[in-house]
């Protein structure tokens, strides 16, 4: 006799597993000389696959094998985007906050990071406090009121509960430094260290009772490198002990034991090193989520260091990687639709993912034709700038490479894994809470390209042109 309960099991199981095989595939593409820019240009079927034939070029995932949840992408809500953003028309604000914000219109960023008070990219050097405050009475924020926290809340207002919010410092006070200036390097001297670090504590503080509640901070950006800009000095291990004896303590103590701390900040090259010295100290570890990294280990050649992330992970797996920073440097009007910036984008992204990177940040999310405004000349290209004399907003390639992924790849999404059968693709693939499964597929070489997706043992057959990249959603 047939125990019924055991066949209605049975019946569920088969269901599921035959709701589980992929069907059919939309795929969304965006390419060089094409016109495409994120869309959708076609469905196909999913089959029963066989073995590949051994010079096809092909793309296989395995929805077994899971890795790392996304926390999402978005980019950089700076002094410099928001002062550029106050002078566009009211159409063209709302336009650029559909464009980055909305799910349906633009292409879903969820995270912004912002400086704690001036960066380069602020139309001039400013902080919190008067001169000499080290018990920090007069810290105020006010500054930001005029532009950056209302453009802030209204990308809060538009990402909705999926909004993700971390803040960064370019430099201390002058007087808190060892050179007393903000500009050109310097270091934090140890005696500030207390100070320092409650500085960070008003700073979410002031921001959260204005409605922005803040996931993290990153220690320093870029501690490493002595600019023209604001920056500071940090040797891995003066930041280990900076967070050790100020600012994971004072962070706790001022019930903000929460909010995450991100180490580094800074280029790949080195990270290797900065996770050693710090993640192996316990004491500073038990404060620290993750170690942040930018893309300029490039600016003087050679390729980019993504091995060293793989390192940190496999050395260091309860720890987080994210993209804090990138852009493509020294802003040229004549290459708006330059083609590689897009491309560099996209093999970063890939790289990251597929090396364990949670969350990924652009950096300024609109510049003006100038590619600033900067107070240091350090003028950059970012994914959308506007034109301050016509009111024309410029929409890059990039904008639509980094889409690619924001728009489909959704919040607590989980890598699975993908591989490629041929160095002329590069691939990573998520799966949504939803159930629905996205793979990225790039091709940078100069020929369209026919590959195929295998996922398990089922496949289909795609065409991605030339300089394309395409997201295939199943």
């Amino acid at each position: 006799m047939i125990n019924k309960n055991l066949f209605a099991v049975v019946l569920t199981v088969i269901g599921f597993v035959l709701m589980a095989q992929p069907k059919t595939a939309r795929v969304y593409t965006t390419a060089k000389e094409t016109g495409q820019r994120l869309e959708m240009s076609g469905e196909a079927s999913f089959y029963d696959a066989k073995q590949p034939v051994e010079n096809a070029i092909s793309v296989f995932v395995n929805p077994n094998k899971k890795f790392q949840t996304h926390l999402g992408i978005g980019g950089a809500i700076t002094d410099a985007s928001a002062e550029v953003f106050a002078k566009l028309t009211p159409a063209n604000q709302q336009r650029l906050l559909e464009a980055y914000y909305d799910t349906e219109k633009g292409i879903a960023y969820n995270i912004v990071r912002t400086n704690i008070h001036s960066c380069d990219f602020s139309s001039g050097s400013y902080t919190y406090v008067s001169n000499d405050d080290k018990s920090l009475k007069t810290f105020d924020i006010s500054h930001d009121l005029e532009y950056r926290i209302p453009l802030i809340k209204k990308a809060q207002a538009k990402i909705g509960e999926n909004f993700m919010f971390y803040a960064s410092p370019w430099s201390p006070p002058p007087f808190m430094k060892t050179n007393n200036h903000m500009l050109k390097g310097g270091s934090l001297k140890p005696e500030y260290y207390q100070s320092w670090a409650l500085y960070y504590t008003k700073f979410i503080k002031a921001y959260e009772k204005l409605g922005m509640p803040i996931w993290g901070i990153t220690v320093q950006n870029e501690p490493m490198a002595t600019q023209t800009w604001e920056s500071c000095i940090y040797t891995a291990e003066q930041e280990r002990d900076f967070v050790k004896t100020a600012l994971g303590p004072i962070m706790k103590r001022e019930g903000l034991g929460d909010k995450k701390i991100v180490v580094w900040d800074h280029n790949r090259d080195l990270i290797s090193h900065r996770a050693m010295t710090i993640f192996e100290d316990s004491e500073a570890a038990k404060y620290i989520w993750g170690i942040g990294f930018h893309w300029y280990e490039t600016w003087t050649g050679g390729l980019p260091m993504f091995d060293n992330l793989n390192n940190v992970k496999e050395a260091f797996p309860d720890m987080n990687l994210i993209f804090t920073e990138g852009c493509a440097e020294k802003f040229d009007p004549e290459k708006y639709q330059f083609w590689p910036n897009a491309e560099r984008y996209g093999n970063s992204i890939i790289n990251d993912f597929n090396s364990g990177t949670a969350a990924w940040t652009d950096w300024n999310i609109l510049l003006d034709e100038r590619g600033g405004p900067n107070h240091v000349g350090n003028f950059c290209f970012a994914p959308v700038h506007a034109d301050t004399h016509t009111g024309e907003l410029i929409f890059t390639p990039t904008y639509y490479y980094l889409g690619h992924f924001s728009k489909f790849i959704r919040p607590q999404a989980v890598r699975l894994s993908t591989a490629v059968s041929r160095s002329t693709l590069l691939s990573t693939t998520y799966e949504n809470t939803d159930g629905s499964t996205v793979t990225v597929v790039m091709n940078q070489s100069d020929n369209e390209i026919e590959y195929q997706l295998y996922v398990m043992d089922k496949a289909v057959k795609l065409t991605i042109p030339a300089h394309g990249i395409q997201t295939v959603v199943y």
